[in-house]
């Protein structure tokens, strides 16, 4: 008998429901774009009206409209959803108040209480697994940010004081549960609304990109992950928790007792292709009934027409700036007439791979170890132009997925341990993960890559006094009205 299962993937551009086999290939999916995130003031980041949970019913429903299997052979869900975002919620479970983004300023701080229809203080996952079930808990794994949790431990801090600077009380968390854990069973009013058995067991699995590198398939410090989302993470994988390293910090692993090591990454990363796609709008929009090119596929058309360097551009992709670097702006140097799009998207996925690189290669040092092989997931890595440049600049064999959306199989893959398909997570990783296509380096970009990606990272430190200039002078000149 052939059995399925669900993996929900719930992210900060959109919802993914895919529906796999027991060997980790998607039978169907399907994806809901999340509406945009709501900013009505400085520093608030929020995603509106109740959009995470809509769009992962949305998304569910899609999916299972088209599954053609027998939905009593579905054995579970597997529910990762996005990190460091914070949900107030109702004794119904339901709502008090937007889920704050992780690019929101309150994550920053303890959190405050104002209203008194708040009942519990959680995560995205928490939020959603109530929803999906009923349940008051939560897995331990995605607690990264401002939360009372010992990493350490994967529990509340048991220090009472340092406990209490967090300012939430421990009647308005959730019960902790791990990766691959049941969270409780799926409520008739989801599978109502969704078409998934009603009563199947719903699986904890961690935060996003913990996720997805164990749906990419990393199991040692010798392979390292870039997940190129939203957020650009660059991972490697490991067993014992690191306090206060120098380059990188410890995440929270999707199964019991592992830790991420998480490189610096990219804000707004892949969403600056989005921003330049929708920039472009018309120029790359597709063609008529005859051409079914996607605005993705033309401007991978045109960055393979373009060289290696990209005809002298490079991009910094600080379109999102730090918290502690407010003036940071993304930037393009070296701008001539020879420039179209196909130019800047390609400086992008540059920009994107030189960052990486640095940070990955940080990452490596402090750990001591050497990568053997390069594993790349999410949107970028279904460009054939993106997955070569991160061979030519890493100068490593570079790995893309069957499934290149990692997070989702992540999630399935704690299904198949938590349900008994498989006797254990490194069983589930090789019987799920595959390996589609290997992009080698080329030797001559390689060498002009590393050149290129010095100059790079050294733009920062000569155009920075600039920026800070411009960012001085508007914030003096505030409320002043131009004609």
């Amino acid at each position: 008998m052939t059995r399925f299962i669900i993996g929900i993937d719930g992210g900060t551009q959109s919802s993914k429901v895919a529906v796999f086999d027991t060997h980790g290939r998607i039978v169907c999916e399907a994806s809901q774009p999340l509406r945009p995130l709501s900013m009505p003031e400085p520093g608030v980041v929020e995603h509106p009206d109740d959009d995470l949970y809509d769009s992962v019913v949305a998304a569910a429903s899609q999916a299972m409209a088209a599954f053609p299997g027998d939905p009593a052979d579905i054995v579970g869900v597997g529910l990762c959803s996005i990190r460091c975002c914070r949900a107030l919620v109702r004794d119904d479970l339901t709502l008090a108040a937007p889920v704050q983004s992780w690019m929101d300023e309150r994550l920053s701080r303890p959190y405050e209480h104002v209203d008194d229809d708040v009942a519990h203080v959680t995560t995205a996952s928490g939020y959603l697994m109530g929803r999906l079930t009923g349940q008051r808990v939560d897995t331990a794994a995605n607690y990264i940010g401002p939360w009372p949790m010992d990493v350490r431990t994967w529990e509340w801090f048991t220090d009472q004081e340092v406990f209490d600077s967090f300012n939430v009380p421990r009647e308005m968390l959730y019960r902790l549960q791990l990766p691959g854990d049941i969270g409780g069973a799926l409520t008739e009013e989801f599978a109502a609304a969704t078409g998934i058995p009603p009563g199947i067991p719903v699986v904890h699995t961690a935060n996003d990109k913990a996720a997805d590198a164990l749906g990419s398939g990393l199991r040692d410090e010798r392979t390292g992950l870039v997940s190129l989302g939203t957020y650009i993470a660059g991972m490697i994988q490991g067993h014992e928790f690191v306090a206060e390293p120098a380059s990188y910090f410890t995440n929270f692993g999707s199964e019991p007792d592992t830790y991420v090591y998480e490189s610096a990454g990219i804000r707004r990363g892949m969403w600056t292709v989005s921003w330049l796609r929708d920039l472009l709008g018309a120029e790359v929009a597709p063609g008529d009934d005859s051409d079914d090119a996607s605005s993705e596929d033309r401007l991978n058309e045109a960055a393979a027409r373009i060289p290696a360097g990209s005809d002298g551009l490079l991009c910094l992709l600080d379109w999102l700036a730090p918290p502690t670097m407010p003036y940071r702006k993304g930037v393009f140097i070296g701008l001539d007439e020879r420039h179209g799009y196909g130019h800047l998207y390609r400086a992008i996925l540059e920009g994107i791979a030189f960052t990486m690189h640095r940070n990955m290669m940080a990452l490596q040092d402090e750990r001591q170890v050497t990568l053997d092989t390069l594993v790349v997931s999410g949107g970028g890595s279904y460009s054939d132009v993106c997955m070569q440049i991160f061979a030519d600049v890493f100068g490593l064999t570079t790995v893309r997925n069957e499934v290149r959306d990692s997070a989702g199989l992540g999630a399935a893959i704690c299904v198949a341990v938590a349900c008994g398909i498989y006797p254990d997570f490194d069983t589930a990783s090789r019987e799920m993960v595959h390996a589609q296509d290997l992009f080698s380096p080329h030797p001559a970009h390689r060498d002009l890559y590393t050149q290129l990606s010095a100059i790079h990272g050294d733009i920062s430190s000569h155009i920075d006094p600039i920026l800070m200039r411009v960012h001085q002078a508007l914030a003096e000149n505030q409320g002043v009205t131009h004609g």
